[in-house]
């Protein structure tokens, strides 16, 4: 049973979030939309669920406040802005309801580490909204890797990327370059890019073997703003999965390196029709893996197997192209996640844990330490209730 907000993306959540699951092939869990809140008044909330045509029974709160205090509701959708992450989800967490929160988690690592301890303090489910990690393609290619089809994994290269004309469609005060928002493409699209680094080269991984990775990075600021408009990214994944090469040390592991891509002037996808894909590429001594773009939604990838040397160039060319068909936005997936770690009496999800929520909160950190990328202090703050 969820309450949101009322944005665009609590939008397609919640048109998504209503689909009769039988269309996925589920059939253990469903979902209810009990309440909808909107910050500025209930007449709003009341129009988004009329426009999403929600089932009727559900109420229209004209604050948070009074959301968190409807006993119908077990969890909570939060969809504000990324520099609202934080307040809005300690308010849900403080009144006892369960949680699933917007990518980007947070402004910064720390919030990230308090929310956890006070959804540890409370034994309450709490995990960051990365819708992408629990679509069928995504599983399908974590499995091939961990099962040893790509061998030992070395490179993976990812890039979400608008084309825009940053002036004209964002100007100064549009959410995606306004610094009091947490604006800037690193933590609205850079965050698919690191999404595609983490579950591929960190997630597959045995979580005991698993390593923080080092940083290399460089920003480009929009000037206008100062929020970033231009952020490319090398990570050293110091253990990676696969064998080590031959001749190391028996046991041995080896690095691998994920460069993460993000810009909002330049397209992942210049034309629309996906002409210059794929937007991720996977890259294993056995083979590689590409996956058209978006990266956030994709639905189609392929493998190409690797050719001894004497081969490469002769006969025909071996890929496997996969078509995984999406039954409406894709975003009921992770919701089904939540309902059933809620019904397993689960905190965390296996698929999107804590711990790598705090790992990539920790990367976009340092990143925007790099880039010298510092947000107004009261959405970093630790400080909670702070009025925003």
């Amino acid at each position: 049973m969820y309450a949101t907000a009322t944005g665009m993306i609590a939008d397609l959540f919640v048109k998504d979030l209503i689909l009769d699951p039988s269309t996925r092939n589920v059939s253990d869990v469903k979902h209810e939309v009990k309440a909808v809140a909107s910050s500025s008044s209930a007449d709003r909330a009341e129009k988004f669920i009329q426009v999403c045509k929600v089932p009727e029974g559900a109420v229209a709160y004209g604050s948070y406040e009074e959301l968190v205090e409807d006993k119908d509701v077990d969890i909570v959708y939060v969809a504000t802005p990324h520099s609202h992450h934080y307040q809005n989800t300690m308010l849900c967490l403080e009144a006892g309801k369960h949680v699933l929160c917007e990518k980007a988690f947070t402004t910064n690592a720390a919030q990230t580490r308090r929310l956890i301890e006070a959804a540890k303090a409370k034994n309450l489910f709490l995990m960051e909204a990365v819708w992408t990690r629990f679509f069928p393609l995504s599983i399908q290619i974590r499995k091939l890797i961990e099962d040893g089809k790509l061998g030992a994994v070395h490179r993976v290269i990812a890039d979400n990327s608008f084309g825009d004309d940053v002036e004209t469609k964002y100007g100064t005060s549009h959410r995606m370059v306004n610094m009091d928002l947490a604006g800037g493409c690193l933590l609205d699209l850079g965050i698919y890019s690191l999404t595609w680094l983490f579950q591929t080269l960190y997630h597959t991984l045995p979580p005991a073997s698993r390593q923080p990775p080092k940083v290399v990075s460089a920003i480009t600021p929009y000037q206008s703003t100062g929020a970033d408009e231009m952020t490319s990214m090398i990570l050293t994944f110091p253990s990676a999965p696969g064998p080590a090469p031959a001749g190391t040390t028996s046991g041995s592991t080896h690095p691998a390196h994920g460069i993460a891509l993000t810009n909002l002037r330049v397209a992942t996808d210049p034309d629309g029709h996906n002409s210059a894909r794929p937007a991720i590429r996977i890259q294993g001594t056995k083979g590689e893996i590409q996956v058209d773009g978006p990266a956030f939604r994709p639905r189609v990838w392929r493998f190409i197997a690797a050719k001894p040397d004497e081969e490469k160039g002769k006969g025909e060319p071996k890929v496997e192209e996969h078509v995984c068909d999406i039954p409406g936005q894709g975003m009921f997936w992770e919701a089904d996640e939540c309902a059933r770690c809620i019904r397993d009496g689960k905190t965390e999800s296996d698929v999107m844990g804590w711990e790598e929520s705090v790992a990539i909160m920790e990367v976009m950190d340092e990143v925007r330490r790099q880039g010298g990328v510092v947000y107004p202090e009261k959405i970093e703050s630790l400080e909670y209730p702070l009025a925003l």
